[in-house]
């Protein structure tokens, strides 16, 4: 995967390894990208003290039309909603000037002591709205 100047988007091209035996992209792939490219978002917030523990709680691709070996596909990820206790990402997927997919992720913020939800930190909650799609 190549990354681009700004967190949260990288291209690919589709490797082998995420295509079946017609050619098309495997659905897990899609999930699994579309995790790395959230990773690499999540990875410029700014540090909070007593960050709560983050868990994905709900996972959604929607397929508009699949993608082949080796085609290039760009991975987007947006921030789609912002909670009490939840963070909605939305990760577009497109290819040329075509959307190929949709991944979206929502995380739950748990307690790091007892797993209890946990409200978002204020901090995050600022940096999360720059990026509100």
């Amino acid at each position: 995967m190549s990354q681009s100047k700004r967190p949260g988007v990288t291209e690919i091209h589709v490797p082998f390894r995420d295509v079946d035996m017609t050619g098309r992209m495997f659905l897990a792939s899609y999930i699994s990208y579309a995790e790395s490219v959230i990773a690499s978002f999540w990875s410029a917030r700014p540090e909070v003290e007593d960050e709560p523990v983050y868990n994905a709680s709900k996972i959604t691709c929607v397929l508009h039309r699949p993608l082949h070996y080796d085609e290039p596909a760009l991975f987007t990820a947006a921030v789609d909603k912002i909670g009490l206790r939840s963070i909605g990402f939305l990760v577009s997927i497109d290819t040329g000037e075509e959307r190929a997919a949709e991944v979206e992720i929502i995380w739950q913020a748990r307690s790091g002591e007892d797993q209890q939800p946990a409200s978002l930190p204020e901090e995050t909650r600022d940096w999360l709205y720059g990026f509100l799609d």
